[in-house]
């Protein structure tokens, strides 16, 4: 059920997406659905919530043992490969559109937040590194979103480059005042 739901909310948004649909397609009922999540938004903050655990955790765990660059390559590296997964792709999009709203605006901080901290802690690099790093990320996200393997375009094959881990050597705290 958690994967239909998935889908459900990764293509359709917290608000677009069927509790109904998402009840028929895993032959339950729409009052089950409800019995087990309390609403359909805490459905989606769940798997809002596990999409962002499934990158920063696959970060960590790439990275195991790794410091300074070396680690921001073992990283990118898994996220890149995860971006593979489009329902938690765009479950992580979904999450930062429905930002209007306060209670999936707070779990989106709170999972940045924890974003932010596995690469900073992991790496042990300074923040103007940390950030550039999850702007390229961001990045990455929006290319992965818009299918640009597909297309032969010069802007399509510019944003498909590799990000090689010595691109951070020159972005620090020191060489950015």
């Amino acid at each position: 059920m958690l994967g239909i739901a998935a889908d459900e909310f990764a293509n359709h948004g917290l608000h677009g997406a069927s509790i109904e649909a998402i009840a028929h397609e895993a032959g339950i009922t729409q009052p089950y659905v409800f019995r087990m999540f309390g609403t359909k938004k805490a459905l989606f903050l769940e798997l809002v919530g596990a999409a962002f655990d499934r990158f920063s955790d696959g970060m960590s765990q790439a990275a195991k043992g790794a410091r300074g660059l070396s680690a921001l390559a073992l990283m990118g590296a898994q996220y890149y490969e995860l971006l593979a997964d489009r329902t938690t792709l765009l479950l992580q999009l979904q999450g930062f559109a429905a930002c209007g709203d306060s209670e999936v605006r707070d779990l989106v901080r709170a999972r940045m937040s924890r974003m932010w901290d596995t690469v900073a802690d992991t790496a042990g690099l300074d923040p103007v590194t940390v950030k550039s790093f999850l702007a390229f990320g961001m990045l990455l996200n929006n290319v992965a979103a818009l299918d640009v393997d597909e297309l032969d375009e010069p802007w399509a094959k510019g944003v498909r480059t590799r990000i090689q881990a010595g691109l951070f050597e020159h972005i620090t705290t020191d060489t950015n005042r």
